[in-house]
């Protein structure tokens, strides 16, 4: 595909389309730094195995695994001239979201309670690492619901139609790509011990 050719609006709507996926391509190179200097670090003496992560991290991850869901099904009714009901799982998926930064916060706190903190005497260096991709990852989740309020606003003005969604599209495809990432980023900090 030629990406000269077209209209002036297919043209724009193609690279909007790509600044998200140089963006996203970025993040997973952060991440990617992140998880390998993980990996690396287990190789240290002072390195704690046994450590289990706080429950509510799990229960977060379901939460945001549902939102991307209630995502789709707001698409889903933007596509089927359904715009309330679309209006409605946009606003779940913001509660949605806003309640797995709850958690994750919550979560510290179990892991503080548990004794493990980020820096200190009583720190160790893979609860340094586990704080740290945890909170990056919140501070993404963060610009997320940014997006998702924008999409929502917009979504209440009535400026998509089934004819026209780019920014939901766009919204969404973010929102799934922070979900995914947090279930591998979940996996990979319970498996690489």
């Amino acid at each position: 595909m030629d990406l000269t050719q077209g209209s002036e609006k297919e043209k724009y709507d193609r690279s909007k389309k790509m600044m998200l996926w140089f963006g996203i391509v970025s993040l997973l190179m952060g991440f990617a730094g992140w998880t390998s200097a993980y990996i690396v670090s287990s190789s240290r003496k002072d390195w704690l195995q046994d450590i289990e992560l706080p429950s509510l991290f799990y229960v977060s991850t379901g939460l945001l695994v549902i939102s991307s869901l209630t995502f789709i099904l707001a698409k889903r009714g933007v596509q089927q001239n359904k715009q309330q009901l679309a209006t409605l799982f946009l606003v779940t998926t913001l509660v949605l979201g806003i309640a797995f930064i709850f958690l994750q916060f919550q979560g510290f706190n179990q892991m503080l309670e548990n004794g493990y903190r980020f820096t200190g005497p009583t720190s160790s260096i893979k609860m340094s690492y586990v704080y740290l991709i945890a909170f990056v990852h919140i501070v993404h989740v963060v610009a997320g619901l940014i997006c998702l309020s924008v999409v929502l606003f917009r979504q209440v003005k009535g400026k998509y139609t089934a004819q026209e969604y780019l920014g939901l599209t766009l919204g969404a495809t973010f929102w799934h790509f922070l979900g995914i990432l947090w279930v591998y980023l979940i996996l990979f900090m319970t498996f690489v011990k």
